[in-house]
C-alpha cells in the first residue's frame, strides 16, 4: 500500500475522456438503433412491430450488467475478438436502441394523427410523411426524456469496469487497490459524475418545463 498522491488523482480526471468518449459512442449508436426500432414500433407491418416489441422486452428487462458480459464474451465463441472499448460500446448501444427506440415512439404517437393523416391525403408516402411532418413534431418532444436518458446512460458506463474498460470507475479502482483510500477516492469519483450529470438534468427538466408551458 502507498500513499494517494497528485498523480493518482490526476489519472482518475484524464480517465473522464473515456467516460464521455464512451458515453458518446453509446447514444450515437444507440440513437440510430432506437430510430429503427420507434418507427418499427409505429409501423403497420406486423412482423417489425413484433420483432422491435420483443428487442425492447429483452433489453429493458435484463440488467446491462449481464449485456456488457455478453457484448464481450459471445463475440469470443465466434472466434470474434473484441477488447474492453468494443464490446462496452456495442453493450451500451443496444442497451440505450431499446430506451430510446420506447421512448421515441412514445413521443412519435403523441403527434396528432390528423398530421399523418393530412400528409398522407397529400399524397406523401410513409419516409417522406415521417420525417418531413411527424418526426419534426416528435423531435421537441422527445428532448426531455431523451437527455434524461443520457444522464442515465453516462452513469451507466460505470459498468463498463467490469469488463476491463478503464473509465473513471475502474480508474478509481486501480488507484484505491494500490492506496486503499476508498473514501477519498470514491468521493471524488461521485463529484466527478455530479459534475458531469448535473447540468444535464437541470437543462431537461428546464426544456420539459418549457414544453409543458407551451402546450397550455
Amino acid at each position: 500500500m502507498r500513499v494517494l498522491g497528485e498523480s493518482d488523482i490526476l489519472f482518475i480526471i484524464a480517465a473522464v475522456r473515456w467516460t464521455l468518449l464512451l458515453s458518446l459512442a453509446a447514444f450515437i449508436g444507440g440513437g440510430i438503433g432506437g430510430l429503427l426500432i420507434a418507427l418499427a414500433r409505429t409501423s403497420g407491418i406486423k412482423w417489425l412491430r413484433l420483432s422491435s416489441t420483443g428487442y425492447i422486452k429483452v433489453f429493458q428487462g435484463t440488467p446491462l450488467l449481464m449485456q456488457l458480459f455478453l457484448a464481450f464474451f459471445v463475440p469470443g465463441v465466434f472466434g470474434i475478438d473484441v477488447d474492453p472499448w468494443g464490446a462496452a460500446a456495442l453493450g451500451l448501444s443496444l442497451h440505450a436502441s431499446a430506451f430510446l427506440g420506447e421512448i421515441w415512439r412514445g413521443c412519435i404517437e403523441v403527434v396528432p394523427p390528423g398530421q399523418s393523416e393530412a400528409a398522407r391525403a397529400l399524397g406523401l408516402r410513409y419516409g417522406p410523411r415521417m420525417f418531413l411532418i411527424v418526426i419534426p413534431q416528435a423531435f421537441r418532444i422527445a428532448v426531455p426524456p431523451t437527455i434524461g436518458f443520457l444522464v442515465q446512460l453516462i452513469k451507466g458506463t460505470s459498468l463498463a469496469s467490469i469488463i476491463g474498460f478503464v473509465e473513471v470507475t475502474r480508474a478509481a479502482q486501480i488507484v484505491n487497490n494500490a492506496t486503499f483510500r476508498p473514501f477519498t477516492i470514491f468521493a471524488l469519483v461521485g463529484l466527478i459524475y455530479f459534475i458531469i450529470c448535473w447540468p444535464l438534468s437541470r437543462y431537461s427538466r428546464m426544456m420539459e418545463k418549457r414544453l409543458v408551458a407551451a402546450s397550455r
